[in-house]
């Protein structure tokens, strides 16, 4: 994508500028929390819990109070009068089980990481030595890790207080909802009726590490009137909010910061426990404190993202006609929930349909407790698992049917005369267009030629063989609207804030609540101000992150910030324009009636007659020759909150190579094509879209946390966390297509994470797809060389896979291959 030339003059919206950002954030002149030195500033360092499961027998703090340095060592007996509990936001039903969360663990871990002791210190490396000298004596307790036992009755229980494993279980039933049929009743009937089918497959979603770039950090300066809190955090807004609740703190006494951040993926969405402890220490000291966590610490103890167990039954004509879904959920929270961990799975539940017009429709999770570090949103929210479940189903069930998986797709998706379209869930896609996104997609891949190459290199049995994956995905994002989310029981809502001043000079300053960790903010929304005022893109200053210029906000996750907080800010320029109006009439002795406004400039309709709004905004300033009756001041603020969500759609094709003698997977060709609506900056929306399916194809080739059977995580380093490098990736082919959204003025959609939720599943049919001729219906990820390997070897390569006829009705599919990964008790255990 070729930049704009900067000195056309030509409009903002749609073109490719630069990051105006980048100057600072590439050559490290910028302020990260971890390069804030504050005068006799302190540093902590946290103790943890090497045990999954215990009590703690004794602490023995005695030699890391001695050490050099050292200004103090909390246990959690220490702190538990005053640490309060760390909430959830979302209690998905009246029931769920919400164990207390401490910040540091007082009597009892329950998960390896969990902290025990802070230690205060002169310097961080004299913190880190005495946090060494801690002595902890811990009995051992049960470990419980696996799913499908936890539900089970008779399994140690990760919180004796609360009698389950079991968080909540969360139903949707179109039937019931009077959204669609009766899902049971529809498999039924297909299980009766020699035309039709019915599929059932489990697939596992493995942890994932969110491996952000900047670890978390955190500066807390409790000397002056508010307390100051500096946070790499996704979040300042809401965890001021929570901090004030979760410590009993004046809200108005607290001031919280988000200096530039490197990256979140909803990984720093939390008010975490460690910012709690920095506050505390803070506190005591009277003095600055700093806590930066360790890489192993990150990964170990910020939270963890997907890991469930989905398990689906699709019912469908032999014509390819989806009649039901059916989607069983286990869903792993961790010992304990995170600001929107229950919720994740509930995200998903709309979507499981996705792009296909299936009549009845069925969705249940049962949230279960275990003894690993919790899990939350991590780009895409319960999105990609959905989109993943889906599409995989819909290659396996083309397969089933000798059919091709596009024409299969074609044959059930919503065609775009259709839309506006209601879901069976109940949702209402404003617009899209699947065929056009996908023929563009079909185009660029020439995937008549690769099946060709596909059926030649399975005839001469080649070792080098050629699969193809296709994901046709939609997806809801832009997470608003806040009534919608308080039919879902959520804690907060869902508009976003921002404000416009208009400086005398002419300049422009922007408030905006959605603050940026990577995204662009600060370009893409200059470039829309430019056009709303008419005003240059240089004379555009975008202010966030800080609770006390900008007093509120909802913040940035779910692909929000453009959809909701772009819109806010248009809705502030348009209330800008209003109050110049009459200052303008009045400078140009005209009726307000008579004056229009147009690129920047106020005139008198009919005539050349007019005045910049640089120049309102200078007279406004002066305030000498003014209207009476109106306000000096022509700043306004908005808060806006959707009528709907945000759908953007696209179509990914994926080619893989597998060597059958070593099961290595390469890419060799991976297109996308995206419908994100109408686009502000087409660079920085390829951008988010590479950054999105390196996330995606990792999942599905490379990255997973492991534990142990004693709950350690042995994948607590990147030499044990394969995180990919740019050298992994294969070359992107992207192109995007445009249905403008209705929902917005903007006609935008959301962006930052599609690539993520598209991509998993198109590599992943691309991996089965070339091994089905080994008879391979199903691979775990990640597909590791190994897993390759190991599932085709002792079969028969039968090369005439993928005409097979099922007209006669003969078979239903069986269980994918290996282990079943759904057992026990399927209703949901001891509740």
């Amino acid at each position: 994508m070729t930049a704009v030339d900067e000195t056309t003059g030509a409009k903002e919206f749609g073109q490719s500028r630069r990051r105006k950002e980048d100057a600072r954030l590439i050559t490290g002149r910028t302020k990260w929390t971890d390069n804030i030195v504050l005068p006799g500033m302190a540093h902590l360092a946290m103790v943890r819990s090497p045990v999954a499961s215990g009590t703690i027998a004794s602490i023995d703090v005695a030699d890391a109070k001695a050490s050099p340095g050292v200004l103090g060592v909390w246990t959690g007996a220490d702190l538990d009068a005053e640490q309060g509990d760390l909430p959830c936001a979302w209690a998905i039903t009246p029931d769920m089980k919400h164990p207390r969360r401490p910040a540091v663990a007082a009597g009892r871990v329950k998960f390896a990481g969990e902290i025990v002791a802070v230690i205060a210190a002169r310097s961080a490396a004299e913190a880190r030595d005495a946090a060494d000298k801690v002595l902890v004596d811990y009995d051992d307790l049960p470990v419980v890790l696996d799913m499908n036992e936890a539900i089970k009755e008779g399994t140690p229980l990760v919180h004796e207080e609360l009698g389950t494993n079991v968080n909540a279980v969360w139903v949707f039933n179109s039937g019931e909802a009077g959204t669609g049929g009766n899902v049971d009743e529809a498999i039924e009937a297909a299980r009766a009726d020699a035309d039709s089918i019915v599929l059932e497959r489990t697939f596992r979603q493995q942890r994932l590490v969110p491996a952000f770039m900047e670890p978390r950090s955190t500066v807390v300066d409790p000397t002056g009137e508010q307390l100051t809190v500096w946070s790499a955090t996704q979040v300042p807004h809401i965890a001021r909010f929570l901090l004030a609740v979760v410590l009993g703190i004046s809200e108005s006494k607290v001031r919280f910061i988000a200096p530039d951040v490197g990256g979140g993926f909803g990984g720093k969405i939390h008010l975490s426990p460690e910012e709690v402890a920095t506050v505390l220490i803070a506190r005591k000291l009277g003095k600055p404190v700093k806590y930066t966590e360790t890489r192993s610490e990150s990964i170990q103890s910020a939270h963890h993202g997907r890991d469930q167990i989905q398990r689906i039954t699709m019912a469908a004509k032999k014509d390819g006609t989806v009649t039901g879904l059916k989607v069983d959920l286990l869903a792993d929270m961790g010992a304990y929930l995170g600001l929107v961990t229950p919720g994740v799975p509930v995200l998903g539940a709309f979507m499981f349909n996705a792009i296909y017009k299936i009549p009845a429709y069925e969705f249940k999770c049962t949230n279960v407790f275990t003894n690993k570090v919790l899990t939350d949103a991590y780009r895409g929210a319960g999105r990609p698992e959905a989109t993943y479940a889906i599409e995989r189903m819909m290659d396996t069930l083309a397969n089933e049917l000798g059919v091709d998986p596009l024409a299969l797709r074609e044959k059930n998706w919503i065609k775009h005369e259709e839309f506006p379209f209601t879901t069976v869930c109940g949702l209402t896609y404003d617009s899209g267009n699947y065929e056009a996104a996908t023929s563009r997609a079909v185009e660029l891949f020439d995937y008549e030629g690769l099946r060709r190459e596909q059926a030649e290199r399975r005839a001469r049995k080649d070792p080098i063989q050629l699969g193809i994956g296709i994901s046709t995905f939609t997806e809801m994002c832009g997470l608003a609207p806040s009534r919608v989310l308080g039919s879902l029981n959520y804690g907060a809502g869902g508009w976003e804030y921002s404000a416009i001043r208009m400086l005398p000079t002419g300049k422009v300053e922007v408030l905006t609540g959605a603050s940026a960790h990577g995204q662009g903010h600060e370009t893409a929304f200059s470039q829309i101000v430019a056009d709303q005022l008419g005003v240059p893109f240089e004379d555009v200053e975008i202010l966030h992150g800080d609770t006390q210029i900008t007093h509120k906000g909802l913040d940035t996750y779910g692909s929000r910030s453009l959809v909701v907080g772009g819109i806010a800010i248009v809705k502030a320029a348009e209330k800008v324009i209003e109050k110049a109006k009459p200052i303008a009439a009045h400078l140009l002795e005209a009726n307000v009636a008579d004056i229009e406004f147009d690129s920047g400039k106020f005139s008198v309709a009919g005539t050349d007659k007019g005045v910049t709004i640089q120049e309102v905004a200078l007279a406004t300033f002066a305030a000498h020759n003014y209207p009476e009756g109106i306000e000096p001041s022509i700043d306004a603020d908005a808060t806006f909150d959707p009528e709907n969500f945000s759908y953007p759609h696209g179509t990914h094709l994926c080619a893989t190579e597998i060597d059958t003698e070593t099961g290595k997977v390469t890419i060799r060709k991976y297109v996308c094509v995206d419908d994100i609506g109408t686009v502000v900056n087409p660079l920085i929306a390829e951008g988010q879209v590479h950054g999105g399916l390196a996330q995606g194809i990792a999942q599905a080739l490379w990255e997973e946390a492991r534990h142990d059977e004693s709950g350690t995580l042995t994948t607590a380093t990147f030499v044990d966390y394969t995180l990919p490098t740019a050298a992994d990736m294969p070359f992107f082919t992207t192109d995007m297509t445009e249905t403008a959204s209705t929902s917005n003025p903007l006609g935008v959609k959301g962006v930052g994470e599609a690539g993520t939720i598209a991509s998993t599943p198109a590599v992943i049919n691309a991996v089965v797809d070339a091994l089905r001729p080994w008879g391979v219906d199903d691979i775990q990820m990640p597909t590791t060389a190994q897993r390759v390997w190991k599932a085709i070897q002792g079969k028969e390569f039968d090369a005439s896979v993928g005409a097979k006829d099922t007209r006669d009705g003969s078979h239903e599919a069986a269980p994918g291959n290996g282990a079943p990964l759904w057992s026990g008790n399927e209703s949901g255990g001891a509740q």
